[in-house]
Formats: structure tokens, C-alpha cells, sequence
């Protein structure tokens, strides 16, 4: 559980003054002023043992990177660093571009939601801040827990944004689930109606657009790290299917509720973002010797089944302290952290036993405003000094 103590000190006084196609179905004002007061704490840090470990395949870096090519007004498929089937589907399918950028938006931002206080916080190493995000994968270890969850969260990430652009009328092919229209509970008062969310077509294009390139790799060598990834893909999306929830709205004389409308809709990514970050904290370690499946690496342990919503992963992950550019790992230098908190953002966990740095920052913004007739607010500039604390 993560610790939310307090940053620092704070203290406050007013101040005078005044942010594939082919598997598809056919349906469906503040100023802040920065003095640094460098209080070293603590001693310095170890980078942990771990195996060398290759950046992500170049095909899932290369999904990642439509998310900077260009926002949804700027459709198109030749620009984005797609393979060559993905474009080919991405022609065939033009309306559905500015839903695949925003698959993967969602699902960076959401990783980078779900890992801010962690020392792997999803980001790319600071030496590089202006390369596209193709280069994301190189900060991963290739097979770890954390490239499992990224894997699930970007097909996740997929199968919500065309869901949710089928269900705008977005998309010609798609539109809300017609199984679910006209039918219901006549003795328990409801029926479906309104518009419910199709999964049925966003799983199937997540499947073409993002298992197809991995399984066209792995031929019929069977490689294991690449069956570990499309079963991470599968997770994500399984993800989506598990979470849907039933909506209704009531209908009667003065609001009784006499019939209910209802409908199934897919929950928050915000959600689904929890839920695999669950899956994550439990993955399970796979052996990289790829026979008829995909099994466990602890022998006492096979017999226990595999589910398909579980995250997998083959090699363990290093342990993210140090800043190292040929893994593309940022380290944690310069991270904020909180002093007095237990959890993965403490300053003793995140700093890796290096110490922390203590500045002072300024803020001054308004406050005590009060309304005055007529007809404007009469606001105070009051001054708020708090302690950061950063990473040494």
C-alpha cells in the first residue's frame, strides 16, 4: 500500500497586494519560486544485480510510437511507425486511425498513472527527451513484469478507443450491441435498451492490429517470450471484457422506477488501469522454454492453471535505481519523493538507500476571495512555503 504522508513543511502567511482486417467480424495565475537549501540525508546507493536484458521488440515499439504521430485530426498510415500489416489495416480501415492513437495514449498515460511513485515510472530515460515514444520499449527489460503490464494496458488501451469510437458512430462496420437491444425482464421491469457498448469488434481489430506482427515473428519456432507477450496482450484485452458493468435508467410516474432502461457499458480506463496493476503485483514467473503452452517456472507450482486475465512474465526486473542508457532505464536521481511515507514513494525506498535532497519552494496565488457588489472579486496574494524532496 502506498504511504500519502506529508511532503514536508508548510507554512503559510498572506502577503500584501492584490494545465488483419480479414479476422474482423462485419458487424458491429500562480507563480513559483524555486530557493534550493540542499540538505544531504542519508548515505549512498548500490545498483542491484540483475541480468542484461534487450529493449522491447522493435514490433511493439514501433504501436507505440503512432502515439506521437500526429493527434486524431492528423489521420493517416504512412507516417506512423507501423509494420507493414498494421498499414496495410490501417488503409483498409482509415476511420479507425484516430482510434489507434488514442489506444495508445491511453494506455501510456495510464501506465505512467499507474507507476508515478515506483522507481520504473514508465517514462523514457531523461537523456533523450526528444525522441518519440517508439523509444519507450528500450527502458523495459525484454520479458520482465513490467513489460507484461505495458503489453496489456496498450491492447487494453486499443480495444477501449475503437469500442468507444463504434459506439459514437464512429465507424461504419461497428456500432452498439444489437444483442442487446429489445430483450430484458418483462416480470422484473427492465429491458435492454439505449446503447450498449460492442466489445465484440475492439477485441477482434486489438487482435489483428497487435497479435498478428508478433505471431508472423514467432513462425513456428515457438518462441516463448513472444507467446508470453500475446498472452499479456490477451490479459489486457480480457481486462476490458471482465470489467463491463450494467447501467439503467428509471422510468414511472414521479420517478417509481415502474421499467428500467438498461445497458452495458465499459468501465473507466482509470479502472482497468487498477485492475491490471493488481495483475501485475501477482504475475506469474513462466519458463522461457516454450513446449505445447506456456507453463510455470516453479515446478511445485505447475499444476496450478494459468488464467487468462494473469500477467506473465520470464526474466526478473532489475532494480531501476541507476540511470543506464544502453537499457534505457532513467534511474532515480532528481525524483520527487515523499519523507514520511512507508510505501514505493518514500524517500528510503525510491532513493534506493542514496539519500534525498530538500528544497524550499515558494508559491504565491490567490486566496480569500470574496465577491464584492458589483460586480468583481476582491482576491488577497497570500505566500506558501513548502519542503520538496528529490532523489540524490
Amino acid at each position: 500500500m502506498r504511504g500519502h504522508g506529508a511532503r514536508g513543511r508548510h507554512r503559510s502567511k498572506p502577503a500584501a497586494g492584490s494545465d488483419v482486417a480479414r479476422s474482423l467480424p462485419r458487424r458491429c495565475g500562480r507563480h513559483v519560486d524555486v530557493s534550493s537549501r540542499a540538505r544531504g540525508v542519508g548515505g549512498s546507493g548500490q545498483r542491484g544485480a540483475g541480468p542484461p536484458v534487450p529493449a522491447l521488440t522493435g514490433l511493439f515499439r514501433r504501436w507505440l510510437g503512432i502515439a506521437a504521430a500526429g493527434g486524431p485530426e492528423k489521420p493517416g498510415c504512412s507516417s506512423p511507425p507501423l509494420s507493414p500489416g498494421q498499414q496495410e489495416l490501417c488503409r483498409q480501415k482509415p476511420e479507425l486511425v484516430p482510434a489507434i492513437r488514442e489506444g495508445a495514449r491511453l494506455g501510456l498515460q495510464e501506465c505512467r498513472s499507474q507507476f508515478r511513485h515506483e522507481r520504473w515510472d514508465c517514462r523514457p530515460p531523461p537523456a533523450a527527451p526528444r525522441r518519440p515514444p517508439a523509444a519507450f520499449g528500450q527502458q523495459l527489460s525484454s520479458g520482465t513484469k513490467e513489460s507484461a503490464f505495458v503489453y496489456a494496458v496498450t491492447a487494453a488501451g486499443l480495444v477501449h478507443a475503437v469500442t468507444r469510437s463504434c459506439s459514437a458512430g464512429n465507424v461504419t462496420e461497428c456500432s452498439c450491441d444489437t444483442k442487446l437491444q429489445g430483450g430484458g425482464s418483462a416480470s422484473e421491469g427492465w429491458h435492454w435498451g439505449g446503447c450498449s457498448d460492442d466489445i465484440h469488434y475492439g477485441m477482434a481489430f486489438s487482435r489483428s492490429f497487435l497479435d498478428a506482427p508478433i505471431r508472423n515473428a514467432s513462425g513456428k519456432s515457438g518462441n516463448g517470450l513472444l507467446a508470453m507477450n500475446l498472452h499479456n496482450n490477451e490479459a489486457g484485452r480480457q481486462a476490458v471484457a471482465k470489467l463491463m458493468s450494467v447501467d439503467c435508467r428509471c422510468h414511472g410516474v414521479s420517478g417509481s422506477c415502474a421499467v428500467k432502461t438498461c445497458w452495458k457499458t465499459m468501465s473507466s480506463f482509470e479502472k482497468i488501469g487498477r485492475f491490471l496493476k493488481d495483475k501485475y503485483e501477482n504475475s506469474i514467473q513462466v519458463s522461457d522454454k516454450l513446449k505445447k503452452k506456456l507453463r510455470r517456472k516453479e515446478k511445485s507450482q505447475r499444476k496450478i492453471p494459468i488464467q487468462k486475465e494473469d500477467l506473465l512474465y520470464v526474466n526478473k526486473s532489475p532494480n531501476y535505481c541507476v540511470e543506464d542508457q544502453k537499457l534505457g532505464i532513467p534511474g532515480t536521481q532528481g525524483r520527487e519523493c515523499n519523507r514520511t511515507s512507508d510505501g514505493p514513494d518514500g524517500c528510503n525506498l525510491l532513493c534506493c538507500g542514496r539519500g534525498y535532497n530538500t528544497h524550499v519552494v515558494r508559491h504565491v496565488e490567490r486566496c480569500e476571495c470574496k465577491f464584492v457588489w458589483c460586480c468583481y472579486v476582491r482576491c488577497r496574494r497570500c505566500e506558501t512555503m513548502t519542503d520538496v524532496h528529490t532523489c540524490k
